[in-house]
């Protein structure tokens, strides 16, 4: 190998590293299609979250209207810390807790899925359709 070769192999890299691409990044929690087509896990999350009518608070788009943006939320919260959220409410800004939620708590990696999707922007659109073959 070239000096040329190694330093921009290094560069290439350095840039890897530094953008977190270079294996360190967690892998996505949902797989998506064209915008709007999901894998079944991530299918489950929609549908959970229109059970449990979360639309109400955070709007039909995630986009926030009593409660916050959870387009913007996710993109800071951990998942640990959406989990005790969801699970115990933040009853001081009026969010209700989800753990007598049988629906919720059972699929919430799955909603947490179809969520963060939203708000990395690979879900393009609020209303989503199962990907063919299920993902």
């Amino acid at each position: 190998m070239t000096t040329l070769a190694r330093c921009l192999l290094f560069i290439a890299l350095s840039v890897a590293v530094a953008s977190g691409s270079a294996g360190g990044e967690e892998p996505k929690p949902y797989k998506v299609v064209d915008g709007y087509k999901v894998d079944a896990v991530t299918m489950t999350g929609f549908r959970t979250w229109r059970a449990a009518a979360c639309d109400r608070c955070h709007g039909a788009n995630q986009e926030g209207m009593v409660g916050p943006s959870l387009v913007n939320s996710l993109k800071t919260l951990t998942k640990e810390e959406f989990v005790k959220i969801v699970r115990d409410g933040r009853l001081d800004k009026g969010m209700v807790s989800f753990s007598a939620n049988k629906t919720v708590m059972d699929n919430m990696d799955a909603l947490y899925a179809y969520l963060k999707g939203r708000s990395d922007g690979a879900i393009t659109r609020a209303k989503v359709e199962p990907m063919a073959g299920g993902g």
